[in-house]
């Protein structure tokens, strides 16, 4: 049994998909969640409303993570509510785009790396003196960052650089005891994800895992809830496949 009583978890994106699993997930493992959201303020509330139901404590905080001051008025933000002591980071927000090369613009490209990879950075920066000695931080790489899929290059870039992140800010703040983790996920039935939704899609992702059904966001927000918890306390500075077994 996972035990997260008394600990306080913010996680970013929270309000649908992979990043609302992972809040539930901790949740049922007893921590009060910080729910973050840009803009799906029903959906965020909705995820409050399900913690609270089930005897949880949470808060919904607003923040825009791709401006460039973001991360830093979140940090604010997470301090007001949770105070100085934050437990657990899950740094999930995030967007993806289907486009090729050619297709791709410098505007297209520093919109996915400002949210993917430049806010977690800052994040953490900024919530280092909340962060408790012995906190988990998790980040959300994906299965892009090592397979190719088409029309997914700047996608899969700013993946690849989530999981060297995970190295070097495990490395830097391990004295401290804080371990840095990151889950990989493959397609997973979201909101985000497009080709589960055809049945060629779906044919097509079965053809490429081990495990033959669709991934579901609580497949990857247990294992996040375990990666926050003491049960993966000699765990760190590592990448998770969580993804079915996909293009082994």
């Amino acid at each position: 049994m996972i035990d997260l009583s008394h600990k306080t978890a913010l996680v970013t994106g929270a309000s649908r998909g992979i990043g609302r699993a992972a809040a539930l997930a901790l949740a049922r493992a007893g921590a009060r969640v910080l729910v973050h959201y840009a803009q799906a303020a029903p959906e965020a509330d909705r995820v409050v409303g399900e913690i609270r139901a089930g005897g949880g404590e949470a808060h919904a905080v607003a923040m825009d993570l791709a401006a460039p001051d973001g991360p830093h008025a979140l940090a604010a933000r997470v301090g007001a509510i949770a105070g100085e002591r934050l437990d657990i980071l899950v740094a999930n927000a995030g967007v993806a785009k289907a486009m090729s090369l050619e297709e791709t613009t410098v505007a297209d490209f520093d919109a996915l790396f400002a949210l993917n990879v430049r806010a977690p950075f800052f994040l953490v920066q900024q919530l280092l003196p909340m962060l408790a000695d012995g906190s988990s931080v998790v980040l959300t790489g994906s299965l892009g960052a090592r397979a190719y899929f088409p029309k997914l290059a700047a996608y899969g870039a700013t993946k690849g650089a989530i999981h060297t992140l995970v190295t070097y800010l495990a490395a830097e703040l391990g004295a401290r005891g804080i371990r840095v983790n990151a889950v990989a996920p493959g397609v997973i039935e979201t909101d985000m994800a497009q080709t589960p939704r055809s049945e060629a899609g779906r044919r097509f992702l079965l053809g490429m895992q081990a495990l033959q059904r669709i991934g579901q966001p609580a497949d990857v927000g247990d294992v996040i809830a375990f990666l926050a918890s003491d049960a993966s306390r000699w765990i760190t500075g590592a990448t998770l496949p969580v993804d079915g077994g996909s293009k082994l």
